[in-house]
This record gives C-alpha cells, sequence and structure tokens, in this order.
C-alpha cells in the first residue's frame, strides 16, 4: 500500500479540528499529520511538517485563510489548499481562491463529500464544481478588474490559439471535460491536452485558476 495523504488542518475551534481529525482518522489512505488554530501558526508549523493537503477555514483570527493561503502557495512544493467556510458564496472564499487554494467546500458539506475532495485536490483535480466557482465569481463580479484595463490578463491570453480560448470560455462557464469533449466533439484526451496547455500557458495553478482568469480577463462575465 502506497503511503497516506498527509492532511494538516487549520481552524480556530479545538472541537472542529477534532471532528476533522476523526473523520480524516478513520480512512486508511488519510492521515492527519498536525493541526494550527490561525493561519500564522500554520505557517509556521508547515515549514516543519511535509503535508500534501491543507483543510483551511478562512475566517480566524491573527491571520485568516486567506493570508495562509497565498503565503502557502508562494512556497515551493506547497501543499494544495482546501478552504472551508460556512457560507456559501462567502467573499472570503472568493479571495481564498484568487489566493492560489484549489477548491472551496462548505463547512457542512457530507463527511464523504469532504474526503474525496482531498483524494481529488491530492491527485491534482479541482474538486470545487467549476459551476460553483463560476456562481462565485457571478455573486462577486463587481470586484474584477475591468478587462478594458487590465493589460497583464491581456498579456495572459496573447499565446493562446482560437481554440484555446474557446476551451478556457467552456470551462469558465462550469463545462466538465466530458462536457468539453461533447461539445467540441473531440476525444476527452484531447481536452485534458488543451487543458494542460492552458495552464501552462496562462501560468495557471488548476483548473479552478482558469475559472478565475476566464472572468477576470472578460472571455466570462
Amino acid at each position: 500500500m502506497s503511503e497516506p495523504i498527509r492532511v494538516f488542518l487549520v481552524d480556530d475551534q479545538q472541537m472542529v479540528r477534532a471532528g476533522f481529525t476523526m473523520l480524516v482518522d478513520s480512512q486508511p489512505d488519510l492521515l492527519v499529520v498536525g493541526e494550527a488554530g490561525d493561519g500564522a501558526e500554520a505557517l509556521e508549523r508547515l515549514a516543519v511538517t511535509r503535508a500534501d493537503v491543507v483543510l483551511m477555514d478562512v475566517r480566524m483570527p491573527r491571520m485568516d485563510g486567506v493570508e495562509a493561503t497565498r503565503q502557502l502557495a508562494a512556497r515551493p512544493d506547497a501543499p494544495r489548499v482546501i478552504v472551508l467556510t460556512t457560507f456559501d458564496l462567502d467573499e472570503y472564499a472568493f479571495a481564498a481562491i484568487k489566493a492560489g487554494a484549489a477548491a472551496f467546500l462548505l463547512k457542512d458539506a457530507a463527511p464523504p463529500d469532504l474526503l474525496n475532495a482531498i483524494r481529488s485536490v491530492y491527485a491534482g483535480d479541482a474538486v470545487v464544481a467549476p459551476s460553483t466557482t463560476r456562481r462565485l465569481l457571478e455573486h462577486f463580479a463587481a470586484t474584477l478588474p475591468d478587462p478594458t484595463s487590465a493589460a497583464t490578463e491581456d498579456q495572459r491570453l496573447a499565446g493562446l490559439t482560437e481554440r484555446e480560448r474557446e476551451v478556457l470560455v467552456l470551462i469558465g462557464r462550469g463545462l466538465s471535460n466530458t462536457e468539453l469533449a461533447a461539445h467540441l466533439v473531440v476525444a476527452e484526451a484531447t481536452v485534458k491536452t488543451h487543458v494542460s496547455r492552458l495552464l501552462a500557458k496562462t501560468g495557471s495553478r488548476d483548473r479552478v485558476q482558469l475559472v478565475v482568469l476566464a472572468y477576470e480577463s472578460g472571455l466570462v462575465g
């Protein structure tokens, strides 16, 4: 059996951390390797603790999950971050996704959903359904920069082919790889190639970041 996925917990409520620990450690392929009560403590402990996935609360004292996510994402070989929030369409979750989080989940998500999210994020997927991310972005569309003045975003799109732009628009609209393949009438393997090239050309970390880019650049709105 391969090594378990190492999970680190960040939440200012000890009972919440205890509950997550019981859930995660009940799985043979998952292991809690540490915990912290705020973002600052998390950064300190993760500097000396090897973790694959971080469950990150967003509203915490001293340093919130948004800033902690931003600083973690800047580290080499950074763990993947799943942002946990109490409220759907939370502006903190929106900020955390822009800061580099790979997933956004509500704290009251069903246990199987949380466990599957950890596994999916570890595998390199963005577990937040693109439609959820799209809805989040639509809610906060007023905070996004005006695409006519976002020169840096235009530069990120400059090297894309017309087909890659089309794929980016469809990703921004929430289509899965299977749906993309059906829409474009191509094999799913071809879609995966397009997505990989989009990630490389735009410097995006994952699919969630591609959705954000589609909105920020004005391709989707």
